[in-house]
Parts: structure tokens; sequence; C-alpha cells
């Protein structure tokens, strides 16, 4: 899902048969959803239209031998085993469904693959919200993102689902969240100080702690994703539409995230990923805004994403890392990668950048960008690093100060 402040692409486009013509009017939930009903043709539709062959060869990068090493995630690795059965498992959810009549659309704000995002307000309180109206996909994936919604709901930075509506006659569900004044991040992360890069990343950094704590990986992690209301220095991380829980030995789809903060993992068709997904995504995020270079691995497709890493990496690391979980690359995306050296992050420090780059933030980064995902900080680790001491120290001194005024 894209930023919840609207580009002025999206505010070029109201909503066809709707009375949404003017972004300042407000309908009623009921009329945009007819207004969608006749082009909201889900993810389905689209895929149905790609020839089998194709999407075999799209994803075909690698194939993992039967003397690979395993992989469980260092941490909370049994957190939906020691669970009660309902906490994951989310195909026997039974919804409680609001009243969709309670909600009205003011603007539409983003949209997305799997959903279309609008500014709303609650008719009965008056107050804010954002309305998430689901495309067509399957009802398990529908039932999976509100099930892991409602177990984290309340966590720290983590956006609030207020409220869960279903139209009556299309039986479209729409999500209900807390409004969020998000500041587009192409026009706010440029202006961001060293220190309040430092406090943004450690606020992220709670919200995919909560997460993980809680069996979830994000699987999505991207600055798309993380609303930043800068005036109140909120900060939300929302669309779980691709979390799922984590459970050790299972094998996921490698087809989540965005090319840009996918894990190498992914591109190399390792299935048996787990949380440290979500850090290799930060990592991204943070060398992007450090280094002034959006987005930090630019890959034209998923095999080039993986030909942008190495050559920062390196390939030697990659080739240690792909020889310990028993992968063998396909030898045309192997023939792509090359041979390249690992380079020092020092080369992308600049004039623009320098006053955002050091010791500790180089030494952040390279602790979250590593190939092997068993090798990369947790967020335990990484909420403990140095980089983010000065936030540790000023959020220690508000408690103490708000302990002793009371």
């Amino acid at each position: 899902m894209r930023s919840y402040l609207p580009s002025s692409h999206h505010r070029s486009k109201p909503l066809q048969r709707s009375s949404l013509l003017n972004h300042r009017s407000v309908a009623s939930l009921s009329s945009v959803l007819r207004g969608l009903g006749a082009r909201s043709e889900g993810p389905r539709g689209r895929l149905a239209s790609v020839p089998q062959a194709v999407m075999a060869q799209r994803y075909s990068k690698a194939y993992r031998s039967k003397d690979g090493a395993p992989s469980v995630a260092r941490v909370h690795s049994d957190v939906c085993e020691k669970a009660p059965p309902e906490y994951s498992a989310y195909e026997q959810l039974k919804i409680s469904w609001g009243d969709q009549d309670n909600y009205e659309v003011v603007r539409k704000v983003g949209r997305g693959k799997y959903s279309e995002v609008f500014e709303g307000v609650n008719v009965v309180n008056g107050a804010k919200c954002i309305i998430k109206i689901l495309k067509p996909v399957k009802k398990k994936k529908v039932l999976r993102e509100i099930k892991i919604l409602q177990n984290i709901t309340g966590g720290p930075c983590i956006i609030k689902l207020l409220d869960v509506v279903r139209d009556p006659e299309s039986k479209t569900p729409s999500l209900i969240f807390e409004y969020v004044n998000n500041q587009d991040f192409k026009v706010l992360y440029p202006t961001l100080t060293d220190i309040d890069i430092r406090f943004y990343m450690y606020e992220l950094l709670k919200a995919l702690d909560y997460a993980h704590a809680h069996g979830i990986m994000h699987r999505d992690v991207k600055p798309h994703n993380v609303m930043i209301d800068h005036t109140k220095r909120q900060l939300r991380l929302i669309d779980w539409g691709l979390a799922e829980f984590y459970h050790p030995g299972r094998e996921y789809n490698v087809r989540v995230a965005s090319r840009y903060y996918k894990g190498p993992e992914l591109l190399v068709d390792l299935q048996i990923y787990d949380y440290s997904l979500d850090m290799w995504s930060l990592g991204c995020m943070l060398a992007a805004i450090i280094f002034r270079k959006d987005p930090f691995f630019c890959g034209h497709d998923n095999y080039d994403q993986l030909v942008k890493i190495a050559r920062v990496l390196g390939t030697e690391d990659l080739y240690a890392y792909l020889q310990k979980y028993g992968i063998v690359l396909d030898p045309q995306l192997e023939a792509l990668v090359g041979t390249h050296s690992k380079k020092p992050w020092s080369r992308f420090v600049n004039a623009d950048n320098q006053h955002l780059v050091s010791p500790e933030a180089i030494d952040f980064i390279d602790k979250l960008l590593r190939y092997d995902h068993q090798e990369r900080l947790t967020c335990t680790e990484a909420q403990a690093h140095p980089y983010l001491l000065p936030i540790r120290a000023a959020e220690a001194a508000n408690a103490v100060g708000g302990s002793g005024s009371g």
C-alpha cells in the first residue's frame, strides 16, 4: 500500500461513479464501493493472464539441496508453538463485523496491489480515520491480516485497528484504522537531522520488536508503510497485509516485500526465512536515508536486485551464504551476478550526506545488511546498538522526569 498522503497523481483522479468528484466532498462508504466495483480487478485476475511458463521462468532462480544447513529464528522461534492454537489459526477466525454506515469517505489517499485507501470520518463521533478497502483476494489472506492486526493492535508504533466492516451487498471488507497525518517520505526524509533519523529508526524498531515478540513477521517494511507525523514525532508501521505468523521450519512464499527491500533470501528462493527479513528491509531504509541514495539497492527486476546487492556486499560472502544453506543458483543468474569485491561503506559518503554519517551509523548498517539472515541484528540487539544510544538516553531521562513530576 502506498503512502496515506496523496500524491498529485492521486489527487488528479477522482473516484469514478461516486460523489468524490471533489477531494473535500464526503461520500458514504457503500457508494464508494459501488464505484470501485466496476474496476476492482484483484491481483488474481492480473496474474491469471501471465503464462505459467513465464511465471516459472521468472521465479526459478535457484534450488536448495538437502544438505543445506537448517535455519530457525535466533529469537522468538517458538512463540506461535507455545500460544493457544487459535492465536495463529486465522482460517478459523470469526469476525464480528461493525456497521459500515458509521463511516464516510472524505478523499482517496492511497492505493496498492491489494487495497484502496481513503481518509474517512466516523459519523458517530466525528473522529477522522483511515479506511482501507480490500480488493478481491483469497478469503484466508483477509482473515490473516485481520487476525494479525487484532493480535498486535495496541503495540508501540503499530497502526491501531479500530473496526472491521463489510458491505452487505458486495461483501467487500474494509478495515478502519486510526488517522495519521503522514508526510510524504520523499519530502520528509531529506529534511531529517541525524538525531531525527536515529529517533525514527528506534520507533520503527519498537514496532518490529513487538511484532516479532508476538510471533509475527511484517514482510513488507519500506518507507511507504512507515507513516510519520513529524509535527507530533509520531510513527506508525502500517499495511500488515503480507505479514505472517512464524513457525520454525516452515517454508514461506518468497514473493513478498517490495523489490528494493527484498532480502537476499527472497532473491535466491530460500523459503525458510524468519523475522530477520524485516531487519534487512530496515537496513535498506536506513542506508537510503543516511547516504541519501533512494533506493539504496535499485534493481530493475528481482535478478538485477541481487546483482545490485552483490556489487556492494561482494560475491565472496554471497557464495559462502549460498553454500551454507545448500543453495545453487541458476547458471544464468550466476553469470549475471558475476564477481565483485566487497565495497567499503565509506565509498557512499559525500559532501551531501557526511553530516548524517558516523562510525556507529556505518557499523549499524553493516550489521543489518548481511547476506546471512542468521547474522543480522535482531530487534533487541539493534535497539541496544551504540547508534541509538542518544535516543535511549533521552527516553530514559524523560521517563525519570515523568515519574518525578507526579
